[in-house]
């Protein structure tokens, strides 16, 4: 007899309670044609990463928007070139208001962000050179090559890393010091209860209403209990 497929339901604030829904496989990406960003900008960010930040391997941190954006002119096209993208998935407008970060990662450990953006979607433009280097799901099954002008939206409750080309899991001594292999992205939160944002990925609402109403605190559930990812291989497991 075959085992039935896991059950994945994310637990989210909406409003002043929670909510459940599904966890989305679906994961959209594309390239989009980017100008490289001015030298002295990628010279700036080196800085910001090794004096300030000093991203240890797996460290995913936010770079300075604002600085950046007075210095860097193509930053409205790489804007303009997201959003005419996004259209074309049937997302219309939701990018114009949604929120945006920069970031910085010298790859990224396995993790799902279900536990803080719970009612989010990720999307993601990368901005720096091919370091050879990929975004990958284990679980959804998608591995993403990442170069200037990748472009992702995926459900922030997938479990998903950064890690080397070729590479079986996440190893720390890939992004050992003295490495180039620091990506630069920028990336917005799409509310996932937008009707555009939850028909695009697939996501069904009000799944486990009884787990929401007895919880307090975003999760992703996984068969009905709580579920954390393992950070070396992107597998799910139960909390210690």
């Amino acid at each position: 007899m075959s085992r039935p497929p896991d059950r994945l339901t994310s637990l989210f604030h909406s409003g002043d309670a929670l909510r459940s829904r599904s966890v989305s496989d679906v994961v959209l990406w594309g390239r989009l044609d980017l100008p490289a960003p001015p030298a002295r900008l990628v010279a700036d960010w080196e800085r910001e990463v090794a004096a300030r930040l000093e991203l240890e391997p797996g460290d995913v941190e936010s770079l300075p928007l604002a600085r950046a954006r007075a210095r860097w002119p193509d930053y409205r096209h790489c804007v303009q070139a997201m959003s005419d993208w996004t259209r074309t998935l049937g997302l219309s407008e939701v990018l114009a208001t949604s929120e945006v970060a920069l970031m910085a990662c010298r790859g990224a450990r396995y993790h799902h962000d279900g536990e803080h953006y719970g009612g989010a979607a990720f999307c993601n433009l990368f901005v720096s050179e091919d370091k050879g280097l990929d975004l990958h799901f284990p679980v959804a099954g998608h591995r993403i090559p990442l170069a200037r002008g990748t472009a992702v939206v995926f459900d922030t409750g997938q479990p998903h890393a950064v890690i080397r080309r070729h590479g079986g899991g996440f190893d720390p001594a890939d992004f050992a010091p003295g490495l180039d292999c620091t990506q630069v992205f920028l990336t917005w939160e799409l509310p996932i209860e937008d009707p555009h944002v939850g028909r695009t990925l697939r996501v069904d609402f009000d799944t486990d209403p009884a787990a929401a109403l007895g919880i307090d605190q975003e999760q992703v559930r996984l068969n009905g209990e709580r579920a954390v990812v393992c950070s070396e291989s992107g597998r799910w497991r139960r909390p210690a």
